[in-house]
């Protein structure tokens, strides 16, 4: 039989409904490693990266040949909402947004995609910081 290879890197991103600030860092810090599992175990697209802030997640990922990107974004946010609220009733009431956006990453641009999750929590501080002062 012959072999299929497949080398598509996806950057997904995706908000919780309304923009609720439920991510906390202790939730972050179990919450993106299961989503790495549910990558790796349910959709065999392994994670190069997960990362984000309070409202929304970013992962970075190698999508599997045999797998389309919408069923990858139905079991990993399917699957997260469902363990994060068994964590407690402050997340009794958290869901995803319907939506996703989801942009392919070349081989040349991981690092720079991957710098880019990592650097999340500054990136948007200095987006609040030049907001705050708009207009002085």
């Amino acid at each position: 039989m012959p072999q299929s290879l497949s080398h598509v890197y996806v950057h997904l991103v995706f908000s919780t409904k309304s923009r609720h600030p439920f991510i906390t860092d202790d939730i972050a810090i179990e919450l993106y490693p299961y989503m790495a599992k549910v990558l790796y175990e349910e959709c065999r697209s392994p994670a190069k990266i997960i990362g984000g802030v309070e409202d929304h997640g970013h992962l970075l990922f190698n999508l599997a040949r045999t797998i389309a990107l919408a069923d990858v974004v139905e079991k990993i946010k399917t699957s997260s909402s469902k363990w994060i609220k068994t964590k407690g009733e402050g997340f009794r009431d958290f869901s995803w947004q319907a939506g996703y956006g989801a942009f392919s990453v070349s081989r040349s641009n991981l690092d720079r995609v991957h710098q880019y999750i990592v650097n999340q929590k500054e990136h948007h501080q200095k987006k609040i910081s030049r907001a705050s002062f708009a207009g002085y």
